[in-house]
């Protein structure tokens, strides 16, 4: 009996200190995280996020990741954020050009981006001016971090185009300042969600898809996509991460320098994720038959003067209609890359 009841009182002690040990772990704070598909690489940045701020916090602020629009659909992100039914969230600005306005400089055409880290340098200097806080604080929103992508390229079901004028009538997913220069072109840029691409592409509602390599790997584009542009490189979207206002005052002093401090460990993590997708691209080419479409500097000068330019002059012309500083921003974009 006196063996029984000390196995039992030993049980119970383990139980107890086990049940204690979760109590002692579990999170003091938690932010939800609206995002939309599933983990890829455009997502590695928030999940590092995640990882160093459990770590620097002893798991007691949690930062949750929410895939495939359970919290909600992608072009609501902004929305959900304003209202507080989430702490964080990614969106892309060509989603609702309207509700951002200021931040769709950086997705104007040919701005001539070389990297992903230029991307980032160039992202931190456009989301800190005052227009852009100013622009964002209207959804009670504030950007943490940006989610760089290399410059978006076509690919395509049906002939290959041999120039640009080839695309004239062609109807392609693109978005955004990409979408205006296909339109600049004679092409019918038209609104696909990312995870409607693939069928899009293979049901002919659309013969070619503008991405990132990550997101024709992740929306198996590639698998319906006979070719491939490896230069036309006509700009890309941007996409910011944001927290909603009111839960980034609330935070105590030691979970806010444990969020802000994570952000560069968290940029470092993505770009080093993104070289090892960019040595799987030429592979996956060549493993599902992917014609290659190069340009020759000839019509890639054509396209520049065409597309290029016209837009940039509208997009300031626009931004100055609405009472923002159109030409500033975009003057802070091409002094900041010619630095």
């Amino acid at each position: 009996m006196s063996r029984k009841f000390l196995t039992g009182t030993a049980m119970l002690a383990i139980f107890t200190a086990a049940l204690g040990a979760e109590v002692a772990m579990a999170a003091e704070t938690t932010w939800n995280v609206s995002l939309w598909s599933k983990r890829r690489a455009f997502t590695e940045h928030l999940e590092k996020l995640s990882e160093l701020v459990a770590e620097k916090t002893d798991g007691k602020f949690e930062i949750k990741l929410h895939y495939g629009g359970a919290l909600s659909k992608s072009r609501e992100n902004l929305d959900g954020i304003s209202i507080g039914a989430f702490e964080m969230a990614q969106f892309c600005a060509s989603y609702h050009a309207d509700k951002n306005p200021t931040i769709t400089v950086l997705e104007l055409p040919f701005l001539g981006v070389p990297d992903l880290e230029t991307q980032i340098k160039l992202d931190k200097v456009v989301y800190a001016h005052p227009a852009v806080i100013k622009d964002l604080a209207r959804w009670n929103a504030q950007i943490l971090m940006s989610s760089p992508m290399p410059q978006y390229n076509f690919i395509g079901k049906g002939d290959a185009p041999k120039s640009v004028s080839d695309f004239k009538g062609m109807r392609v997913r693109a978005l955004g300042g990409v979408g205006k220069a296909m339109k600049t072109i004679g092409a019918v840029p038209t609104t696909v969600t990312a995870s409607e691409t693939y069928q899009a592409i293979d049901s002919g509602t659309v013969q070619a898809a503008s991405f990132a390599q990550h997101a024709h790997l992740a929306y198996k584009t590639i698998e319906v996509g006979q070719w491939w542009t490896t230069n036309l490189n006509p700009g890309t979207v941007n996409c910011p991460v944001v927290a909603n206002k009111d839960a980034y005052a609330a935070l105590s002093p030691e979970f806010r320098e444990a969020l802000d401090s994570s952000i560069d460990g968290a940029y470092d993590h993505y770009l080093a994720n993104y070289s090892k997708v960019l040595d799987k691209w030429g592979p996956a080419l060549d493993a599902h038959g992917v014609q290659r479409v190069t340009f020759s500097e000839t019509e890639l000068d054509a396209f520049r003067k065409a597309a290029g330019k016209p837009n940039w002059d509208v997009w300031i012309a626009n931004m100055n209609e609405k009472g923002l500083p159109g030409q500033e921003l975009f003057d802070l974009v091409q002094k900041t890359l010619a630095e």
